[in-house]
């Protein structure tokens, strides 16, 4: 590739990205959230084992699998290579079945309160990860 960006920049992105889906899930989270707001000290607790669950056993293994694939690529990469092919698919099945899920109401808006609210949080928490990898290690790429 003639042109391409840094891994810094893959890293940053990836960042930015994850940050900004956790951040638009959590806007429609807490928007559902809204409307229920009845046993809330449990649902805190749903979305907090929502959080660790995804944190902790998914997100953190794609959080390894990709700053290792990042850190060991070329200076010129495609802008979008912060994610491989399966991780691209997997991202637009997990927002299809999102989008299908409220606008066909597959679900009811208390579970997706509680989900989208841990998600989210997962999310956004895995960006930060991106971007303190990026910054501890932005010497050495």
């Amino acid at each position: 590739m003639k042109y391409g960006v840094s891994r810094k920049t893959l890293l940053i992105t990836a960042g930015i990205v994850w940050l900004i889906a956790g951040a638009n899930i959590l806007r429609i989270g807490i928007t559902c959230w809204v409307n229920y707001k009845a046993y809330w000290l449990f649902k805190v607790c749903e979305a907090s084992l929502i959080f660790l669950l995804f944190f902790g056993f998914i997100f953190h293994r794609l959080y390894r699998k990709h700053t290792g694939r990042i850190s060991q690529k070329e200076d010129k990469n495609c802008p979008f290579a912060f994610f491989d092919t399966k991780g691209w698919i997997i991202m637009a099945f997990m927002i299809t079945f999102g989008v299908s899920a409220r606008r066909f109401q597959l679900l009811p808006e208390s579970f997706i309160a509680v989900f989208y609210t841990g998600l989210s949080l997962a999310l956004m928490g895995t960006g930060i990860r991106f971007l303190i990898y990026w910054w501890k290690s932005r010497k050495l790429l």
